[in-house]
């Protein structure tokens, strides 16, 4: 029994030791001991709702004078504060380790997203155990705790359903339940989502109304009333992370259409309008600076008239995705209403965890996974024009061009990755608890980062900060609580000092001054030609007067820039941001990034009842000669269904079976599909099926040729004219027995497409290992080599 009128800095709260006389009858009346005590947080510690929406940069929302209606924002902004000098880190990963830790993100290994993760102690990806996350605090402490939508923190090479899932939210990362996506984005229509650590398959189509916005908004509703219900002494953590508005920008069309020509002057216009009406509501001081657009953005009037309604469109798809997850934050703050805790809830709405993504290309992009895979330029005006009206829709994997994201971040310079400058940085925060905080509708100026939100939280609960968690010592919390601002509106600044990094781009802040170099570019992903660190151009701006950094002061006051350039390496090399990589390209190889690899080799056996299998689970098939070979045992009523597929509508392959027959489908990109079937139905019994892919090789993306094979007979051929190089989709993984999330070809429906016997097995095999002279495989041997490897 844990006694909880004992400090609380070590976690779990150490069992009470029995004392006192030991009598042998309970009836003796000199029987006593204590009743069980349960365990919870001080009182009035308060429910506490964390709420962070994904690549919103700073003037996107309408309650920090943006085009995208937010109403429920506006509506806790009434009663609450509104911070307009709040700061993320410039990337998912490392913003959301940050804020679940209350340290900088290098300090917890999280230097970059987990795919890039490196051997270098600020970039591994992997959370040490002296740093406990917050959930796991609160949770030792009696609260309940519960996370929806988007994890984007566990190591990739962890992914897989044989775990470990110590950094899963309910492995190791404090969270009693989870009903989410892992990973960096989702398909919002068709998403591959986890239940604790077992993976869950939606139900409805996008056509029976199904968008995940709306499915993760119910379950945090029902979790919180059944908690209530049950327990409601006890007080709730609830992290609330949608995938919206990270592309792809998925939302039901009446949603996108409610924008249509509010966006038809173009980006250049738009910042303006922005720029006004942030002055109007006093987001930013009247005498702010709106800060020129980049010679490396262009201006609206220099791109192609033919572009502009794609464009247009683009931009009325990504306010009409954000006004959509805000609607379903405002059913979230409506059932804690009725609920009648409310005003017992400290709510934290953040607006993006990081500013807008300029990720999606000059011109936007139908699907981001084309642009991945370095074929960007398939995607003429004319291809654009013609997908126009699916923009947002099922079939799409939609990204706004760079000048809509430079725009949502107006005043500001730059973009998301860019952490040099408040565009990548400065995100609009709202904070409502009307049982804490006296003042309604206010602006907050103090200073804060990302990392202050762990320690503001332990405060309000009225908890220490541990010292020790499961017996390891805690390194200490490098946020400071922002609970001082609270009720006192021009309390002076509590975090003085923050540094920033990302990619090589890099800042520092003291307070007020800043001094920057932005390094990389952040639409170029790879193959961008960057300067050497020692000779990037550093610019200081003294914001103090200077709100926008609008007014480079680096040429008038040098000897104030390497104060602070010394200052930024004092930090990094406190806080592990050293060294600086920025080498993106290699970190995507692990072997030469040095983080593990899950499979390894060239042959992968997999089981009929294997699923959910992320391109980090697999042997990687693109641009090599491969086979898929499975073993079947096909019903009387005959073969249906699908083998085994990996990818999505946006891209990937599948062996199945169509009308009886063994058939094959590449679908490159969502933009062509290839088939190959057989000429002749698959017979009942036991059988072997095979498919062999012939790469042309000469380099990456080539094409090649499919045969197919029963039983070592060949059946049937086909060609595939071009191939995805480097990525198929980034959550729709490999399934065997059946084609879970979007379908992969165009003949099977996402749902009901289960092989209608029974898959025994499937081995890929890659390059020398893929070649059998009898176009079989024996499947003991396959079983003795696979287990020579473990």
């Amino acid at each position: 029994m844990a006694d909880t009128s004992a400090p609380r800095t070590v976690l779990p709260i150490p069992a009470r030791p029995r004392t006192g006389l030991v009598t042998y009858d309970a009836k003796d009346p000199d029987t006593k001991y204590p009743p069980i005590e349960e365990l919870r947080p001080p009182k009035g510690a308060p429910n506490v709702l964390v709420i962070l929406l994904d690549d919103v940069g700073f003037g996107a929302s309408s309650a920090f004078g943006g085009p995208c209606e937010t109403p429920t924002a506006e509506r806790l902004a009434r009663k609450g504060l509104k911070y307009r000098r709040f700061h993320t880190t410039a990337l998912c990963s490392p913003t959301r380790q940050a804020l679940l830790t209350g340290r900088n993100h290098h300090s917890v290994g999280m230097g970059g997203i987990t795919e890039i993760a490196t051997g270098a102690p600020g970039y591994c990806s992997v959370l040490r155990n002296s740093a406990a996350p917050l959930a796991k605090t609160l949770k030792l402490n009696g609260y309940s705790t519960a996370q929806f939508g988007k994890c984007h923190e566990v190591p990739v090479w962890q992914t897989s359903p044989v775990g470990p899932f110590d950094q899963w939210p309910t492995g190791g990362g404090g969270f009693e339940y989870f009903y989410g996506f892992i990973g960096g984005e989702a398909h919002q229509w068709y998403p591959s989502l986890y239940e604790g650590t077992t993976p869950i398959e939606v139900e409805k189509t996008p056509e029976e109304g199904y968008h995940f916005m709306e499915d993760m908004t119910d379950k945090a509703i029902d979790w919180i009333g059944q908690q209530k219900a049950l327990a409601s002494d006890k007080p709730f953590f609830v992290y609330f992370a949608p995938g919206a508005a990270h592309a792809p920008h998925h939302v039901p069309k009446e949603w996108a259409d409610q924008y249509k020509g509010k966006f038809d002057a173009g980006w250049d216009k738009a910042r303006e309008e922005i720029f006004a009406r942030q002055k109007k509501l006093g987001v930013i001081p009247s005498d702010a600076e709106l800060t020129p657009r980049h010679a490396q953005i262009p201006a609206w009037d220099d791109m192609p008239e033919d572009l502009k309604p794609v464009l247009r469109r683009q931009m009325e798809v990504y306010a009409g995705f954000l006004e959509y997850a805000d609607h379903h934050v405002g059913r979230l703050i409506d059932s804690l209403e009725k609920m009648n805790i409310l005003d017992d809830t400290l709510i934290y709405y953040i607006i993006g965890d990081n500013g807008a993504s300029a990720e999606g290309t000059l011109n936007g992009t139908y699907n981001e996974m084309i642009n991945f895979n370095g074929m960007a330029a398939l995607e003429t005006p004319e291809f654009l024009k013609e997908r126009l009206d699916k923009l947002g829709g099922p079939e799409s994997y939609n990204h706004y061009a760079v000048g809509w994201a430079h725009a949502m971040n107006t005043p500001y310079q730059w973009t998301k990755q860019v952490a040099s400058h408040w565009g990548g940085t400065r995100n609009g925060t709202i904070v409502h608890w009307p049982g804490g905080i006296k003042g309604k509708g206010e602006v907050r100026d103090q200073f804060h980062h990302v990392i202050d939100i762990a320690p503001t939280i332990l405060e309000a609960a009225g908890l220490p900060e541990p010292v020790s968690v499961d017996g390891v010592q805690q390194t200490p919390i490098e946020g400071v609580s922002m609970l001082y601002s609270f009720n006192k509106e021009k309390a002076p600044d509590r975090h003085e000092t923050q540094y920033f990094e990302m990619f090589g781009n890099r800042g520092i802040y003291h307070k007020g001054w800043t001094a920057v170099t932005r390094h990389k570019t952040p639409w170029l992903l790879v193959g961008e030609k960057v300067p050497a660190f020692d000779d990037d151009v550093w610019e200081l701006y003294d914001t103090n007067k200077d709100w926008s950094q609008a007014n480079d002061l680096s040429k008038k006051m040098p000897e104030k820039l390497h104060e602070l350039q010394r200052l930024w390496l004092i930090e990094a090399t406190r806080y592990n941001v050293l060294p600086l990589d920025d080498d993106v390209a290699n970190r995507l190889n692990a072997d030469l990034a040095g983080r593990p690899v899950l499979i390894k080799g060239e042959r992968q056996l997999l089981f009929g009842s294997m699923g959910r299998l992320s391109e980090n689970s697999v042997v990687n098939v693109k641009n090599k000669s491969h086979a898929v070979t499975a073993e079947l045992d096909i019903p009387a009523s005959g073969a249906e269904g699908v083998i085994i597929a990996q990818g999505g509508n946006i891209g990937g392959w599948a062996l199945y079976a169509k009308n009886g027959k063994l058939k094959y489908c590449y679908n490159l990109l969502g933009v062509k599909y290839f088939y190959a079937e057989s000429d002749r139905a698959l017979p009942e019994g036991k059988h072997q099926v095979r498919m062999e892919f012939a790469y042309d090789g000469g380099g990456l993306a080539k094409g090649g040729d499919v045969t197919l094979y029963v039983d070592g007979k060949s059946v049937g051929k086909g060609r595939v004219d071009a191939t995805a190089p480097m990525v198929f989709s980034a959550d729709d993984g490999l399934d065997v027995g059946k084609d879970t999330g979007a379908p992969v070809a165009e003949d099977y429906t996402p749902h009901g497409n289960g092989f209608t016997g029974k898959v025994l097995g499937v081995e890929i095999a890659l390059n020398k290992a893929a070649e059998e002279a009898d176009h079989m495989v024996d499947p003991e041997e396959v079983v003795r080599v696979a287990m020579a490897r473990q």
